[in-house]
């Protein structure tokens, strides 16, 4: 296979508003530099699979988004995380839902790649962590318990759980997000989730699921914002149909976007194809994604309300 030129996209999750230019900036920033440092190692020959989740590890120790370090608590002030990794050259799903007290849970779903049992639950990840030796990591931050503290005493402001942790920014919902297509063409999607706050225990997102993270030879999507309108639209694995019964890869956002908004979803979604199109929607306010087209980064964060789709 003849080398192509690497393409990249990644988001920080969906949500309500961004606030202040300077908030919008520093989201710019972590962005840009996860997108330099993983696009870099592109250039260099990372393949698809390895350079999403190099992309999701950086996401993840960033506390300025919801995963990882950083992650919202839920109602009973633990911290419990789902990633999944596919690899759309071989089409081979792998994930965790649920786990805790791991820095990256993307290494697990990166090695559930090679595993029989490719999906586990929080006790099968649990015990994956002792198999593999991984140390103990406390992902939670002085901000993420103090909105927990709120919520016990009855004061939270449920826009304070939001994907970007900054006094300035309010953001609802979503997580993080890597799609990329390597110097051989290969595709792969990754998201990390956590919670999307105070949620039962025990509910499970879209990201350990094709709905929310789908991807093939033709296209890879990954997806953020309200995991049940997410799985009620099973938006990633319906985007790649899309594309693989003809349509191009803007022409599957809009019609899918279109849809949910009509059914009244909130949620985004950042893809790439075969052909190395970009392509990112929301039927939220915010789409906190960034890319590299190859010649430069650009990004999402200066979208108008409401629906919107754009490609490049």
């Amino acid at each position: 296979m003849s080398a192509v030129q690497p393409k990249l996209i990644i988001h920080g999750g969906a949500g309500s508003s961004l606030k202040g230019k300077g908030g919008a900036e520093a989201v710019r920033q972590s962005l840009y530099a996860v997108i330099e440092e993983v696009y870099d190692a592109l250039l260099q020959g990372a393949i698809a699979s390895a350079a999403a989740v190099l992309g999701c590890r950086l996401l993840e120790d960033d506390a300025r988004f919801n995963a990882g370090t950083g992650s919202v608590l839920q109602s009973d002030g633990q911290i419990r995380m789902s990633a999944a990794l596919m690899d759309g050259d071989l089409q081979r799903f792998s994930g965790v839902i649920n786990t805790a007290r791991v820095k990256n849970p993307i290494n697990l779903a990166q090695f559930l790649q090679d595993s029989d049992d490719r999906v586990l639950s929080d006790q099968g990840a649990a015990e994956l962590l002792r198999e593999l030796h991984v140390p103990a990591y406390d992902p939670l931050t002085d901000l993420r318990l103090q909105e927990w503290i709120q919520e016990r005493a009855g004061n939270f402001d449920k826009t304070m759980a939001g994907v970007v942790a900054e006094k300035e920014l309010t953001a609802g919902r979503g997580t993080i997000g890597v799609v990329v297509r390597d110097r051989q063409g290969r595709l792969a999607a990754a998201p990390r989730r956590a919670a999307k706050g105070f949620e039962r225990i025990g509910r499970v997102s879209d990201s350990a699921m094709p709905a929310g993270n789908y991807a093939t030879t033709e296209a890879a999507i990954s997806c953020t914002g309200i995991g049940e309108d997410i799985i009620d639209e099973c938006l990633a694995a319906r985007i790649v149909v899309r594309v693989t019964d003809g349509l191009s890869l803007p022409a599957a956002f809009e019609r899918s976007f279109i849809e949910s908004l009509k059914n009244g979803r909130d949620l985004g979604a950042i893809g790439l194809d075969a052909s190395g199109a970009i392509a990112w929607g929301k039927t939220s306010e915010v789409l906190l994604a960034a890319y590299h087209n190859g010649t430069q980064m650009g990004d999402t964060l200066e979208m108008e309300n409401g629906m919107q789709v754009g490609f490049c």
